[in-house]
C-alpha cells in the first residue's frame, strides 16, 4: 500500500517538474535580431518607439511608468525611461541598442562594458545615455536618459 502511494506521488512530482521547467524555458527570450530589418515606424516586430521617435526599444522590455519621466517644452524634450525584463541577456541588449541607435542616426560616442554596460550616443542637438545591468535576482534593467546638448540663449 505504501509503495503504491509513493509511486503515485512520484509521478505527480515528476509531472509538475516537467510542466514547470517547460514553462520556464518557454518564458525566456533573447533580443538578438537580424541586421537586415529597418527601424522605420513604431509598429516594428523588433521593438517600439515610446516618447522619443528616434530611440527604438526592444519589444521584450516592459516600460516602468512609475520610475520614468519625460519633460517637454517647445524647444526640447528630455527624460528618463526605465524598462525591465526578467532573464534577458544584457549583452544582446547592448548589441540591439548599438545597431538600432545607429540606424536612427545616433553616433556612438563611447561604451563601457562589464557588470554594468553604459552606452553614450549623441546627435547634433541631444545626447542619450543607456545603462544596462542585471539585478541579483535576474531582472535586467535598462535606463535610457535623453537630454539636450547646449541650449540656445534667448
Amino acid at each position: 500500500m505504501k509503495y503504491r502511494v509513493f509511486k503515485e506521488n512520484c509521478w505527480i512530482v515528476l509531472l509538475m517538474v516537467l510542466l514547470l521547467s517547460s514553462t520556464w524555458i518557454g518564458c525566456s527570450s533573447n533580443v538578438k535580431e537580424t541586421r537586415g530589418e529597418t527601424a522605420e515606424g513604431s509598429s516594428m516586430g523588433v521593438g517600439k518607439y515610446y516618447f522619443f521617435d528616434d530611440i527604438l526599444i526592444p519589444q521584450e522590455l516592459s516600460y516602468e511608468k512609475d520610475e520614468s519621466f519625460v519633460y517637454e517644452t517647445p524647444q526640447f524634450k528630455t527624460g528618463s525611461m526605465i524598462f525591465t525584463k526578467w532573464r534577458l541577456d544584457p549583452n544582446s541588449l547592448v548589441d540591439f541598442f548599438t545597431y538600432y541607435m545607429e540606424k536612427d542616426n545616433w553616433k556612438l560616442m563611447n561604451s563601457f562594458r562589464g557588470a554594468e554596460s553604459i552606452l553614450n550616443f549623441s546627435k547634433a542637438d541631444k545626447a542619450c545615455t543607456i545603462k544596462i545591468f542585471e539585478k541579483w535576482y535576474g531582472t535586467t534593467v535598462v535606463e535610457i536618459r535623453v537630454g539636450p546638448v547646449g541650449m540656445k540663449k534667448m
